[in-house]
């Protein structure tokens, strides 16, 4: 007698394994008996070298690359300024696919001038990094450690408490200015994830090709935005922006997409002050004043009719404003183009999910979608994204 047909069939163990194991198999016989072989003598080799850091000592240029490449490498001479120049390579010449190697170059640069470093590759091709204005670079120290904790504290600590003074006020107004105010900080944080994407596909074009800039784009945009809207339903349900119980949290979700917006603006502090390519005058320091300090507002916003102690508006200016520190130190010593891309994104996908709370949570009050377009609901909007405008024209980049 044959077994029953549920003790013949394979385990499904057994049934999902089995692509994976031929799949494997497959990439076997692919390595062993590769078919482009026969084409990669007719055409010339792919090459991709990406000069991701150029940091500066006293006699000295250190150059960090990465081969995004499909191929391996071999950098044959070192220009700076269009002349050879003598130089040492660690850990090698050749630069495995997905590899970083340092170029040490002892050049007497000047500081404040331009200078251009180039490496060419044993097909001749080329690939260079231009210093804008040469300083040099900050050894991680308590004295820049403190330089760059001061600049975080001007950049996004010290406007983001600045603009939670005005708590107080905003729970005083009727409910017709409160909805004014709330719809502000709608622009205030459009403006910034707006302003967080361009920054994001910028950064994305300097990533090197192999680790797929826009890939990393959508994977934290979209990722933050599911990971924080997941996060929302458990920790308050569907009421979020409807109930005195539901805003606090609220606001602290918005002050999470300021603080990693934040993040992301300290990280490019920091990295341009090691480039010389901003001024740290009076100007910068009053732009972003300025520019953050309506990011305090936003976080207040939402708790407006609530009674929330001293201990939450502390700890939601510091959710919002000490990231930046931590920007500056990161942008300052280990500047990573994935990393600021991911960060920006990240930010970029935080505020956008902010939005949609505070939106849905005032559409759905009693007056519903026509309640939110009214009239002064829309200029609030406006105001909040031309403040972010105007105030941005005050940043010296």
């Amino acid at each position: 007698m044959s077994p029953p047909a549920e003790r013949r069939a394979l385990p499904t163990a057994v049934i999902a394994a089995l692509p994976l194991l031929l799949l494997a198999a497959l990439l076997a016989l692919l390595k062993f008996y590769d078919p482009t072989r026969a084409f990669q003598a007719s055409f010339p080799p792919i090459e991709e070298l990406t000069l991701q850091r150029v940091v500066l000592r006293s006699g000295e240029i250190e150059v960090h690359v990465v081969n995004g490449g499909p191929q391996p490498v071999t950098v044959a001479q070192v220009q700076v300024d269009e002349a050879y120049w003598e130089h040492r390579i660690e850990p090698g010449r050749v630069i495995p696919r997905l590899g970083r190697a340092t170029v040490r170059i002892p050049y007497p640069w000047v500081a404040g001038e331009t200078h251009v470093v180039k490496l060419l590759s044993s097909t001749g091709l080329a690939f260079e990094r231009e210093i804008p204005v040469a300083v040099e670079s900050p050894k991680p120290s308590l004295q820049f450690l403190l330089l760059f904790a001061l600049l975080g504290l001007y950049v996004g600590v010290i406007p983001v408490a600045l603009g939670l003074i005005w708590f107080p006020v905003l729970q005083r107004l009727n409910e017709r200015w409160l909805d004014f105010f709330l719809c502000l900080t709608l622009g205030l944080l459009v403006f910034l994830g707006i302003d967080a994407l361009e920054e994001s596909f910028d950064v994305a074009a300097s990533v090197p090709g192999v680790f797929q800039g826009t890939g990393l784009l959508a994977l934290g945009l979209l990722g933050s935005f599911a990971l924080l809207t997941a996060l929302e339903k458990s920790w308050v349900g569907n009421r979020a922006g409807t109930t005195e119980t539901a805003r606090l949290p609220l606001a602290y979700m918005v002050a999470v997409g300021i603080g990693l917006h934040n993040l992301s603006e300290g990280l490019a502090v920091g990295a341009a002050y090691t480039l010389g390519d901003i001024a740290l005058g009076t100007l910068l320091v009053v732009g972003f004043t300025l520019h953050n300090t309506t990011e305090g507002l936003a976080i207040v916003a939402p708790i407006a009719r609530s009674a929330v102690g001293l201990r939450h508006l502390v700890l939601l200016g510091a959710v919002g404003g000490i990231p930046t520190i931590f920007g500056a130190w990161i942008g300052g010593f280990t500047y990573s183009a994935v990393a600021a891309l991911l960060f920006l994104a990240i930010g970029a996908g935080a505020i956008f999910q902010v939005v949609v709370q505070i939106g849905s949570g005032m559409a759905a009050g009693p007056r519903g979608m026509q309640g939110l377009l009214t009239f002064p609901n829309v200029a609030g909007f406006l105001a909040g994204f031309l403040i972010m405008y105007g105030t941005g024209l005050l940043v010296a980049a």
